[in-house]
């Protein structure tokens, strides 16, 4: 795969999600969200932008792997911008420590993988790892370890309601090429998974 476009970034609780309590389907509008996601000319670029607060995005024709997550969660109403930069704020110190930071930057905290992860297993969606494609649905967000054992270069995509001739899900992602939907759930080392259900 296009790893190598992965160089430039690392792709780049307890709040809570009231309104999913009384948004049913929530994988399903999740799902298709990712999906709509592919039809867009994204270029990958990993520059650090100033953008606004919250609902702010940077170009549309630009991203990376978390901004198509975070695009897909606005199609269906949630701002994960805010959200993870107000658990930030309320638990900085639940978060990794990769970047050096001393709090929250609301321009690049939710654009990377590593916050996402924790601010999904802070809001008690992470399910266990799985080898079995039956145990994924649609709206399940992935999150892998491109170089497994030999590093650390994390991505993270979602599951969606297509299903590859190898009988696996596919998945929304954007590894370099723009968003894409590929059969490549286990291409490599998954390091979470999560599920929103409304049961938080």
């Amino acid at each position: 795969m296009r790893i190598g476009f992965f160089l430039a970034l690392l792709c780049a609780g307890a709040a809570v999600f009231p309104a999913f309590a009384q948004t049913p389907d929530i994988g399903a509008r999740l799902a298709a969200a990712a999906v709509e996601r592919t039809k867009h000319d994204v270029v990958y670029d990993a520059a650090y932008r100033r953008i606004a607060y919250p609902m702010g995005d940077v170009a549309p024709d630009r991203g990376v792997c978390t901004d198509l997550v975070v695009r897909a969660f606005r199609a269906i109403g949630f701002d994960l911008q805010q959200l993870v930069h107000e658990d930030m704020t309320a638990a900085f110190a639940a978060y990794p420590a990769h970047w050096g930071m001393t709090g929250p930057d609301s321009n690049i905290d939710h654009r990377r993988v590593p916050n996402l992860e924790t601010f999904f297993a802070r809001m008690g969606a992470r399910l266990p790892r799985s080898d079995d494609p039956a145990d994924y649905r649609p709206g399940d967000i992935v999150a892998w370890n491109l170089r497994a054992d030999a590093g650390w270069l994390p991505h993270i995509g979602i599951v969606t309601d297509r299903i590859a001739p190898s009988g696996r899900p596919m998945v929304a992602h954007n590894i370099g090429a723009g968003p894409e939907l590929e059969d490549v759930l286990f291409d490599w080392k998954i390091t979470g998974r999560y599920r929103v259900t409304g049961a938080f």
